[in-house]
């Protein structure tokens, strides 16, 4: 089988021929063909070169995209080389090179079809503690909605069939890590997890986590998004009724504490209450047709 090993990097020249290196020494003593491939999103920095250098086959973004976009390219250009399994695995060493064989090995022996390498069923060497409360409150919500129980749902190291390459289409303009999972498991496909080693970053700065306020706040966007795409008539059912409710506490403190018939900012609520789930039931029909 025809294995495409992908590493997205922005601004890695300290890290990415390191990786290379050790990929080319995990893959060389396997059974498999396999190519290296990097995506770079645009850096400033020698990381073309050093890819380059290290024989990765490379294709550049001419800006900073982000990664949901750097790895719609990683699809499309996995796909225009015919592979057949996908290993994404991050240019910062943080993911071991050496574990990329029994992420493979699950798809080889038609256990999987997405492989996730689990940082929380393995060992994490070094994590930021707001990034982990983050990265478990992810991967709650996306148990929740996928229906099985996921301990990382954000991570970057994972394996994938060629047929959810193709079938699955990235749509966020944020991430990618949850809505692969979540589309996979709807389109029935087999999702596993295995342990991994997380190692402390030796080079560079974190492209998720430069801030700690401003990686909560865009967790919590991305929350809201989730739910919002995958689970539109809980999310604007839940606004809907809390307006209701809203209304129903401020028609009697109006009507047995002020003395004063419903007033019109109650009539507002009532009516936004019922038009915001009435959207909900809406986006719900859309979303199962």
């Amino acid at each position: 089988m025809k294995i495409i090993i992908t590493i997205p990097a922005y601004n890695e020249e300290g890290t990415i021929g390191i990786v290379i290196g050790e990929i080319k020494q995990v893959m060389d003593n396997t059974k498999y063909e396999y190519k290296i491939m990097v995506v770079d999103d645009g850096s400033t920095d020698n990381t073309v070169n050093v890819a380059k250098s290290s024989g990765a086959l490379l294709y550049s973004h001419p800006y900073n995209y982000g990664l949901a976009e750097t790895f719609r390219t990683e699809i499309e250009k996995t796909l225009e080389n015919n592979g057949e399994i996908i290993v994404h695995i991050d240019a910062d060493g943080q993911y071991r090179p050496e574990e990329i064989p029994k992420l493979i090995k699950l798809i080889d022996n038609k256990e999987a079809d997405l492989v996730l390498g689990s940082r929380f069923m393995g060992t994490i060497e070094k994590m930021p503690i707001i990034k982990k409360l983050g990265n478990i409150a992810f991967s709650k919500v996306v148990s929740q909605i996928s229906g099985i129980k996921i301990t990382d749902g954000q991570t970057g190291f994972r394996a994938f069939t060629r047929e959810i390459a193709e079938k699955i289409t990235i749509i966020s303009t944020h991430t990618y890590t949850q809505e692969q999972i979540i589309k996979a498991v709807r389109n029935k496909f087999k999702v596993k997890e295995v342990p991994i080693y997380f190692a402390k970053r030796k080079s560079g700065k974190s492209r998720l986590m430069s801030n700690p306020f401003e990686f909560a706040i865009k967790a919590g966007i991305n929350l809201f998004r989730i739910y919002r795409d995958y689970e539109p008539l809980k999310f604007f059912g839940s606004v809907g009724f809390t307006l209701l409710l809203i209304a129903l506490l401020s028609f009697f403190y109006s009507i047995f504490i002020l003395g004063k018939l419903m007033d019109i900012t109650v009539i507002v609520l009532i009516l936004a209450g019922i038009q915001i789930i009435l959207f909900g039931f809406l986006a719900e029909m859309v979303r199962k047709r």
